[in-house]
Protein backbone atom coordinates (compact mmCIF):
# COMPACT_ATOMS: atom_id res chain seq x y z
CA UNK A 1 0.00 0.00 0.00
CA UNK A 2 3.25 2.30 0.21
CA UNK A 3 2.65 3.18 -3.35
CA UNK A 4 -0.76 4.90 -2.90
CA UNK A 5 1.81 7.55 -0.94
CA UNK A 6 3.21 9.14 -3.80
CA UNK A 7 1.99 11.85 -4.46
CA UNK A 8 1.64 11.45 -8.26
CA UNK A 9 -0.17 8.05 -7.71
CA UNK A 10 -2.72 10.40 -5.09
CA UNK A 11 -3.09 12.96 -7.48
CA UNK A 12 -4.04 10.45 -10.03
CA UNK A 13 -6.77 8.87 -7.83
CA UNK A 14 -8.16 12.45 -6.98
CA UNK A 15 -8.34 13.47 -10.59
CA UNK A 16 -9.63 10.22 -12.11
CA UNK A 17 -12.03 10.48 -8.59
CA UNK A 18 -13.47 13.69 -9.90
CA UNK A 19 -13.41 12.98 -14.18
CA UNK A 20 -15.80 9.87 -12.80
CA UNK A 21 -18.04 12.35 -10.12
CA UNK A 22 -18.69 14.53 -13.26
CA UNK A 23 -19.49 11.67 -15.67
CA UNK A 24 -21.94 10.00 -12.98
CA UNK A 25 -23.56 13.53 -12.30
CA UNK A 26 -23.80 14.43 -16.04
CA UNK A 27 -25.21 10.72 -16.93
CA UNK A 28 -26.97 9.56 -13.91
CA UNK A 29 -27.43 5.79 -13.90
CA UNK A 30 -26.63 2.57 -12.31
CA UNK A 31 -24.93 3.85 -9.33
CA UNK A 32 -22.00 2.39 -10.39
CA UNK A 33 -20.05 5.21 -11.52
CA UNK A 34 -20.67 7.16 -8.16
CA UNK A 35 -19.81 4.32 -6.09
CA UNK A 36 -16.24 4.12 -8.25
CA UNK A 37 -16.28 8.26 -7.89
CA UNK A 38 -16.28 7.70 -4.18
CA UNK A 39 -14.34 4.51 -3.80
CA UNK A 40 -11.51 6.63 -6.02
CA UNK A 41 -11.64 9.41 -4.22
CA UNK A 42 -11.73 8.19 -0.66
CA UNK A 43 -8.70 6.50 -1.49
CA UNK A 44 -6.99 9.88 -2.70
CA UNK A 45 -8.38 11.24 0.76
CA UNK A 46 -6.47 8.48 2.38
CA UNK A 47 -3.08 9.18 0.45
CA UNK A 48 -3.41 12.75 1.73
CA UNK A 49 -3.59 12.60 4.98
CA UNK A 50 -0.16 10.90 4.81
CA UNK A 51 0.77 14.17 2.58
CA UNK A 52 1.75 17.30 3.02
CA UNK A 53 -0.72 19.66 1.50
CA UNK A 54 -0.35 23.10 0.33
CA UNK A 55 -3.57 24.45 1.79
CA UNK A 56 -3.35 27.68 -1.36
CA UNK A 57 -3.14 25.18 -3.68
CA UNK A 58 -6.19 23.59 -3.03
CA UNK A 59 -8.11 27.07 -2.88
CA UNK A 60 -5.79 28.23 -6.45
CA UNK A 61 -7.51 24.58 -7.57
CA UNK A 62 -11.27 25.43 -6.67
CA UNK A 63 -10.69 29.29 -8.21
CA UNK A 64 -10.29 27.14 -11.27
CA UNK A 65 -13.34 25.39 -10.90
CA UNK A 66 -14.92 28.68 -10.75
CA UNK A 67 -13.71 29.73 -13.60
CA UNK A 68 -15.13 26.55 -15.60
CA UNK A 69 -18.39 27.62 -14.22
CA UNK A 70 -18.10 30.78 -15.95
CA UNK A 71 -16.69 29.10 -19.11
CA UNK A 72 -19.58 27.01 -19.56
CA UNK A 73 -22.20 29.29 -18.59
CA UNK A 74 -20.83 33.09 -19.99
CA UNK A 75 -21.88 32.83 -23.73
CA UNK A 76 -18.72 36.05 -23.86
CA UNK A 77 -15.04 35.68 -23.48
CA UNK A 78 -15.67 31.33 -22.89
CA UNK A 79 -12.44 30.53 -24.16
CA UNK A 80 -10.87 33.33 -21.55
CA UNK A 81 -12.41 31.66 -18.72
CA UNK A 82 -11.51 28.24 -20.24
CA UNK A 83 -7.55 29.22 -20.53
CA UNK A 84 -7.72 30.33 -16.82
CA UNK A 85 -9.63 27.92 -15.29
CA UNK A 86 -6.92 25.00 -16.69
CA UNK A 87 -4.50 27.35 -15.90
CA UNK A 88 -5.52 27.74 -12.34
CA UNK A 89 -6.01 23.65 -12.02
CA UNK A 90 -2.84 23.12 -13.29
CA UNK A 91 -0.97 24.63 -11.02
CA UNK A 92 -3.13 24.10 -8.11
CA UNK A 93 -2.33 20.56 -9.09
CA UNK A 94 1.41 21.06 -9.36
CA UNK A 95 1.36 22.46 -5.63
CA UNK A 96 -1.62 20.15 -4.11
CA UNK A 97 0.98 17.86 -2.19
CA UNK A 98 4.35 19.07 -1.17
CA UNK A 99 8.31 18.05 -0.04
CA UNK A 100 10.02 18.29 3.06
CA UNK A 101 11.89 20.93 1.16
CA UNK A 102 8.16 22.66 0.35
CA UNK A 103 8.76 22.50 -3.46
CA UNK A 104 6.09 20.54 -5.92
CA UNK A 105 5.86 16.89 -5.41
CA UNK A 106 3.63 16.12 -8.72
CA UNK A 107 5.02 16.03 -11.90
CA UNK A 108 4.07 19.26 -13.66
CA UNK A 109 3.77 17.04 -16.78
CA UNK A 110 1.51 15.05 -15.00
CA UNK A 111 -0.58 17.76 -14.07
CA UNK A 112 -0.79 19.98 -17.04
CA UNK A 113 -2.07 16.65 -18.93
CA UNK A 114 -4.37 15.31 -16.08
CA UNK A 115 -6.06 19.04 -15.98
CA UNK A 116 -6.19 19.94 -19.67
CA UNK A 117 -7.62 16.20 -19.99
CA UNK A 118 -10.15 16.41 -17.20
CA UNK A 119 -10.77 20.25 -17.80
CA UNK A 120 -11.34 19.93 -21.73
CA UNK A 121 -13.58 16.84 -21.41
CA UNK A 122 -15.28 18.32 -19.01
CA UNK A 123 -16.43 21.67 -20.79
CA UNK A 124 -17.74 19.69 -24.08
CA UNK A 125 -19.53 17.44 -22.46
CA UNK A 126 -21.18 19.81 -19.81
CA UNK A 127 -21.63 22.30 -22.90
CA UNK A 128 -23.31 19.71 -25.04
CA UNK A 129 -25.37 18.75 -22.25
CA UNK A 130 -26.56 22.31 -21.45
CA UNK A 131 -27.29 22.61 -25.08
CA UNK A 132 -29.70 19.67 -25.20
CA UNK A 133 -31.40 20.86 -22.18
CA UNK A 134 -31.98 24.55 -23.42
CA UNK A 135 -33.69 22.91 -27.12
CA UNK A 136 -37.21 22.41 -26.88
CA UNK A 137 -38.46 18.76 -26.67
CA UNK A 138 -38.69 16.75 -29.65
CA UNK A 139 -42.00 16.15 -29.18
CA UNK A 140 -43.74 18.69 -27.69
CA UNK A 141 -47.53 18.34 -29.01
CA UNK A 142 -48.37 22.04 -29.06
CA UNK A 143 -46.25 22.70 -31.67
CA UNK A 144 -49.14 20.53 -33.37
CA UNK A 145 -51.70 22.92 -33.19
CA UNK A 146 -52.96 25.03 -36.54
CA UNK A 147 -51.24 22.36 -38.82
CA UNK A 148 -52.87 20.92 -41.75
CA UNK A 149 -53.10 17.13 -42.41
CA UNK A 150 -55.19 14.38 -43.98
CA UNK A 151 -57.12 11.75 -42.45
CA UNK A 152 -56.17 8.38 -43.15
CA UNK A 153 -59.12 6.87 -42.38
CA UNK A 154 -62.88 8.29 -41.56
CA UNK A 155 -63.34 9.76 -38.60
CA UNK A 156 -66.48 9.57 -36.74
CA UNK A 157 -65.56 10.58 -34.42
CA UNK A 158 -62.70 9.01 -33.62
CA UNK A 159 -59.65 8.17 -36.60
CA UNK A 160 -56.63 8.27 -37.67
CA UNK A 161 -55.01 10.97 -39.31
CA UNK A 162 -51.42 12.21 -40.59
CA UNK A 163 -49.91 15.20 -39.52
CA UNK A 164 -46.46 16.38 -39.24
CA UNK A 165 -44.73 13.03 -40.95
CA UNK A 166 -46.72 11.09 -38.19
CA UNK A 167 -49.89 9.01 -37.75
CA UNK A 168 -51.72 10.71 -34.89
CA UNK A 169 -55.44 9.54 -33.00
CA UNK A 170 -57.70 12.24 -33.88
CA UNK A 171 -61.23 12.87 -32.95
CA UNK A 172 -63.97 15.19 -34.25
CA UNK A 173 -67.57 16.70 -34.00
CA UNK A 174 -67.87 16.50 -37.70
CA UNK A 175 -67.47 13.31 -39.91
CA UNK A 176 -64.31 13.57 -42.05
CA UNK A 177 -64.13 11.12 -44.86
CA UNK A 178 -60.74 9.53 -45.42
CA UNK A 179 -58.29 11.63 -47.83
CA UNK A 180 -60.24 14.85 -46.50
CA UNK A 181 -57.63 17.36 -45.52
CA UNK A 182 -58.29 18.43 -41.48
CA UNK A 183 -56.82 21.17 -39.41
CA UNK A 184 -55.34 20.19 -35.91
CA UNK A 185 -57.52 22.67 -33.16
CA UNK A 186 -56.67 21.06 -29.92
CA UNK A 187 -55.38 17.94 -28.00
CA UNK A 188 -56.69 15.91 -25.14
CA UNK A 189 -53.48 13.93 -24.15
CA UNK A 190 -52.43 12.06 -27.24
CA UNK A 191 -55.74 12.53 -29.00
CA UNK A 192 -55.68 15.28 -31.61
CA UNK A 193 -59.15 17.26 -31.87
CA UNK A 194 -59.52 18.27 -35.83
CA UNK A 195 -61.65 20.09 -37.84
CA UNK A 196 -62.34 19.83 -41.75
CA UNK A 197 -60.35 21.63 -43.80
CA UNK A 198 -62.88 23.17 -46.91
CA UNK A 199 -61.49 22.28 -50.12
CA UNK A 200 -60.99 24.81 -52.56
CA UNK A 201 -63.95 23.70 -54.81
CA UNK A 202 -66.61 23.75 -51.48
CA UNK A 203 -65.26 27.67 -51.06
CA UNK A 204 -65.48 28.58 -54.71
CA UNK A 205 -69.22 27.21 -54.12
CA UNK A 206 -70.09 28.91 -50.59
CA UNK A 207 -68.62 32.21 -52.16
CA UNK A 208 -71.02 31.95 -55.29
CA UNK A 209 -73.84 31.11 -53.58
Amino acid sequence: MGFLFDPNVAYLLLISGTLVLIVALLTPGTGLLELTAVFLLLLAGYSATQLAVNIWAIALWGIGIVFFGLSVRRTKHTGLWLALALLAMTVGSVFIFRTPLGGSAVSPWLAATASFFVGGFGWIVTRKILEAESQPPAHDLNRLLGQIGEARTAIAPEGTVFVAGEMWTARSQQPIAPGQMVRVVAREGLILLVEPVPSASSETHATQA
